[in-house]
């Protein structure tokens, strides 16, 4: 149990700073005018692809076997926390487009997870 918690807090740390530093990024350019409003909505979900693959890979990499069920539960976490800060305060209501959102970043941390236990040292 320890291990995962530490492994899972690496890679939850990998993808949050992956997703500040490239959104922050993404803002300066928005604020310029340099990129459109189309682009930028591509743009978001192409960031949570990579940050939630880089960290499946990283748990991934990390684990002794079965990576796709530490993917699996690493995008479940990321979900959750996800979930939080959209429908905290928010009073929206839950659409069909939401749920095939939050499972297309499950499958990227799931495919990180099992590429990544594929590419650990022996």
């Amino acid at each position: 149990m320890m291990i995962f918690l530490k492994n899972s807090g690496k890679a939850l740390l990998y993808i949050i700073s992956i997703t500040l530093i490239s959104t922050f990024i993404i803002t300066i350019l928005s604020y310029f005018n340099i990129i459109g409003p189309k682009f930028l909505s591509i743009l978001k979900l192409i960031i949570i692809l990579i940050s939630m693959f880089i960290g499946g890979f990283i748990i991934g990499k990390n684990s002794k076997e079965k990576g796709w069920l530490e993917g699996i539960k690493l995008g479940f976490i990321c979900t959750a926390i996800l979930l939080l800060f959209n429908y905290l305060g928010l009073q929206q209501k839950f659409v069909i487009t939401n749920l095939i959102y939050y499972l297309i970043i499950n499958i990227s941390c799931v495919l990180g997870g099992m590429i990544g236990i594929n590419k650990k040292k022996a």
